[in-house]
């Protein structure tokens, strides 16, 4: 794992390229188009474009398409990753990052295709290899899911 002394990589926002090179995630799975205001050890906003042609959409459900609570929460994560990644300086490092808990998760508003999600995260507690972090998505300004997550980034080596 790499040493958290090491300086946060010089990045500010991340486009789907970084993204790639931090977190292993690829279609259907990469639930984040971008990360932009990233704070390394602190903050990050992800930004997931909800299309019609996803995946889940064709049985969740197909006359009323409506993004899964999971995917919103695992968006969430994936922008978390990020704010991981960049703090760690772990870019192009082939990390794995894995869920060890979820609390307080709720949900308010239905996503549907066309929303702009902003998956606001923050962290609560990290600097290892295990992070917690409370988050946020929000779509025009409402509040669509919120949850606290644990998860633990490792080599795929030492998983």
């Amino acid at each position: 794992m790499a040493d958290d002394a090491r300086n946060p990589a010089p990045y500010t926002e991340a486009d789907l390229s970084l993204i790639k090179r931090i977190i292993p995630h690829r279609y259907p799975f990469l639930f984040i188009d971008k990360v932009r205001d990233i704070v390394p050890f602190e903050s990050a906003v992800g930004i997931k474009n909800v299309t019609s042609n996803e995946p889940h959409f064709q049985g969740h459900f197909p006359e009323q398409p409506v993004m899964p609570g999971v995917t919103i929460i695992e968006a969430m994560a994936q922008t978390a990753a990020i704010v991981v990644g960049i703090s760690i300086n772990v870019v192009d490092e082939e990390m794995l990052t894995y869920f060890m808990g979820i609390d307080k998760c709720k949900f308010r508003r239905m996503v549907v295709p066309g929303d702009v999600v902003e998956l606001h995260v923050k962290a609560i507690r990290g600097g290892g290899k295990i992070w917690k972090f409370e988050g946020k998505a929000m779509v025009d300004g409402q509040l669509c899911a919120s949850a606290e997550f644990t998860a633990m980034m490792a080599r795929k080596t030492d998983a």
